[in-house]
């Protein structure tokens, strides 16, 4: 008897341990409330500024260079010289050009003597045809004469109108009113027609000249306002428009050179200056500007958390909206439709919510990149 009575005590015991083991599987320890930072929805329109650091330089810069090769005997300018147009800029040694000149006058000079001569034979043997003197045979040869003569005197004087011109061209002259930018030349140094010799700018129209990474090039073509600014004088803006953006990436850099005209450039804007070119992007319309922390993937479409608890700290729940991207600025997002004003979006953490989630707020930080 007594063994059956302890091995009945056994048996309750373990059955008692059972069932305490049962109630603790049966009761697990709630998970904590998971705290989320949120932003309140708040549309307008959108503007962002991304900024690059350019020079002024002239829209118009002319390589000058001689026509004729020669020995330069004189310069007359200087960099950073102001020039008119028609100024004298340099001149070549004009010995040898005065000769070919010389030569060419003496040259039309008889072509001149033997067209005369032709023509008075020509004149003479026409009355005595008309005497029946000679025959058509003779008048036909100096006919032929005085043809001959009168293209030899046509030629002689274009030769010597060229020459005349060589001799022009041993100088050189500002076709435009403008400052020397560059001069590659000095004072008996021998140069060769048509190398370059000194550059012209043409300071009415000026640009600013940058340089822009690839991943950039959609910012400029998308661009509602550029805004340029002097270094010199940072508190003023002028307008500007994108005239050249280069086809081609530089081989060093890898970045693509971009030309923008300046409107109505201030006179104290001189060639040469540092300037910061703005590149500003506005919304269309009304638009709400979110980091990219708080953008949720649903399948294929977009989708964002709304925090729809009590306003202030304290606990609500997370519901999954999905949202229409208007675009993606840097670091932030813009949403054209889905979210209503005032609502509080959450903006990190979202990949580790469920939907009906009990979460808890935090306070409301800053997050949308971007000016506005």
């Amino acid at each position: 008897m007594r063994m059956i009575r302890n091995s009945l005590s056994l048996a309750a015991v373990a059955g008692g341990l059972l069932l305490l083991t049962g109630c603790d599987r049966a009761a697990p320890a709630p998970e904590p409330i998971r705290p989320v930072r949120v932003a309140t929805v708040a549309p307008e329109v959108y503007e962002s500024r991304s900024s690059y650091t350019g020079e002024i330089r002239a829209r118009y810069e002319t390589n000058m260079a001689f026509r004729v090769g020669g020995k330069i005997v004189a310069r007359y300018v200087e960099i950073g010289s102001e020039v008119k147009k028609g100024a004298l800029l340099a001149r070549l040694d004009v010995e040898d050009t005065r000769l070919v000149t010389q030569n060419a006058r003496a040259q039309l000079s008889a072509a001149q003597a033997n067209f005369n001569q032709a023509q008075t034979e020509l004149n003479r043997y026409r009355k005595l045809f008309e005497s029946r003197v000679i025959s058509q045979a003779e008048l036909d040869r100096r006919q032929n004469t005085y043809n001959t003569a009168e293209a030899q005197l046509d030629s002689a004087r274009s030769q010597h109108r060229s020459a005349q011109n060589q001799m022009d061209y041993t100088e050189l002259h500002a076709d435009a009113d403008g400052v020397i930018t560059g001069i590659s030349i000095e004072t008996g140094q021998v140069v060769s027609a048509g190398q370059t010799v000194m550059k012209l700018a043409r300071p009415e129209e000026k640009e600013v000249v940058f340089n822009v990474a690839e991943n950039r090039l959609d910012e400029l073509r998308s661009a509602t306002a550029i805004a340029i600014s002097l270094w010199a004088q940072p508190d003023k803006e002028y307008s500007g428009v994108v005239r050249e953006i280069a086809p081609g990436a530089d081989p060093a850099t890898r970045t693509y050179a971009v030309k923008v005209a300046v409107q109505n450039p201030p006179a104290g804007m001189r060639l040469g200056m540092t300037s910061t070119v703005s590149i500003v992007r506005r919304s269309d319309a009304s638009v709400v500007a979110l980091p990219l922390s708080a953008l949720y993937q649903q399948g294929a479409e977009p989708a964002v958390w709304i925090y729809t608890g009590p306003a202030g700290e304290g606990e609500g729940k997370v519901e999954l909206r999905p949202v229409t991207v208007a675009a993606y600025i840097d670091k932030a997002v813009l949403i054209a439709a889905g979210l209503k004003d005032g609502e509080k979006v959450v903006t990190a953490g979202v990949h580790k919510l469920i939907p009906g989630q009990t979460v808890r707020l935090l306070p409301e930080v800053q997050t949308a990149a971007g000016k506005k």
